[in-house]
């Protein structure tokens, strides 16, 4: 069987019955407000903060409410395996740490904190390529750990495949490609403190690192990190592909790529038409479009439209076990994670993240267990009602 997460429970009950409760809260949903209280304005409006008025992000959200869980009794669940073989890797749970850049804003531990966390739980971490540290250097942090490597698609085609060479060097397995932030969103909140961290050298760690990047500047980045940063600002926005584009992925990248920013069940039936193996259905957690449809909301359609063809993944808005659960239910082979764990970087760094992932995996533990189930595969439509 497979692991059971279940018992981090335990752990908290008998170290609580020493008087020793957890460092922070138990409760994903309330991370961000207590995020609030340790993070600079800035900082923290960056990670919690989405476009225009924050309709998507509450729509994210709202659309768990709308389906309930429908628990089933005396299904024999004492025993459960999460196990899950996604994109050709057998991970101990349907969940994968999101992409997220410039974590060194909220802790100094930065993405090699998040590396061991993911790794001694067996999750892939997504390095983005806007971290704030090197591709290499994360790698090592992650020790045998699975890791994926998420691209911004820079409009050099040397510079890009330079990058993608050293991702798959550094054990870089998965390629996501994130399609729907080739310009940045309206978000006020950042605009309003005037916070960017890419323009502040954060962020900035995989070009800056990279030979073909620098051999495009009169300066080297530590001579002159101004000119550098918006050289490179200019080269990973601006620019809208077309499908024509998707072939070089294929031509540079041995192993699975996967479609991030999926909204539309034609852009699903066009990237398995494309040849790719695998979509995340994703607003990009409400950072982009105001006003656009909860990810949730179209997960069915496009699962049923092309689930048999590729791998269907899942993010934006996940906070809870209920959510994961839900999510598996609609169609998704796993979720993707994301501000929560930063959450939990900013209060503790990896001590932190491992933390709120251990509490995400308990409770989807236990929440599959009392509603009868005893893999991830059981959960599907009929453990769902509408509300």
């Amino acid at each position: 069987m497979g692991e059971r997460f279940g018992n981090y429970q335990s752990e908290i009950y008998l170290s609580g019955y020493g008087g020793t409760p957890p460092a922070f809260t138990t409760d994903l949903t309330r991370l961000e407000s207590s995020a609030e209280r340790v993070l600079e304005s800035g900082p923290f409006s960056y990670v919690a903060g989405g476009a225009g008025a924050g309709a998507t992000m509450r729509a994210n959200r709202e659309a768990f409410e709308r389906w309930g869980l429908v628990p089933r009794i005396l299904t024999g669940a004492t025993e459960r395996d999460l196990t899950t073989s996604v994109l050709g890797e057998t991970l101990p749970a349907p969940v994968v740490l999101a992409p997220v850049g410039a974590q060194s804003i909220v802790h100094p531990g930065a993405e090699p904190a998040t590396a061991r966390a993911a790794a001694g739980l067996g999750l892939p971490m997504v390095l983005s390529t806007a971290s704030s540290t090197s591709i290499e250097e994360v790698a090592a942090a992650s020790g045998a750990g699975p890791r994926w490597f998420q691209l911004y698609w820079p409009n050099d085609p040397d510079v890009c495949g330079s990058i993608l060479v050293r991702a798959r060097a550094a054990g870089y397995t998965v390629l996501v490609v994130t399609l729907d932030t080739w310009s940045l969103g309206w978000r006020p909140c950042d605009l309003d403190n005037g916070y960017l961290p890419f323009l502040r050298g954060e962020g900035t760690a995989v070009p800056f690192t990279d030979p073909v990047f620098r051999s495009r500047l009169d300066a080297t980045p530590e001579e002159d990190p101004a000119t550098a940063v918006l050289r490179w600002i200019s080269m990973i926005t601006g620019t809208d592909r077309d499908w024509d584009a998707v072939p070089f992925l294929r031509e540079h990248w041995e192993g699975p790529i996967v479609l991030k920013g999926v909204q539309h069940v034609d852009d699903a039936l066009r990237a398995a038409d494309a040849g790719v193996d695998g979509i995340v259905v994703s607003n990009h957690g409400g950072r982009q479009v105001d006003g656009a449809v909860a990810a949730l909301e179209v997960l069915p359609t496009i699962a049923s439209a092309v689930g048999d063809r590729l791998d269907v993944l899942f993010d934006s808005g996940i906070r809870t076990g209920a959510d994961v659960v839900k999510a598996l239910a609609l169609g998704a082979k796993a979720v993707l994670v994301g501000r929560p764990y930063v959450y939990g970087l900013a209060h503790g760094g990896e001590d932190g993240v491992r933390h709120v992932l251990r509490c995400l995996l308990a409770d989807l533990d236990l929440t599959l267990a009392l509603c009868g189930h005893r893999s991830a595969a059981d959960a599907g439509r009929n453990s769902l009602v509408r509300r």
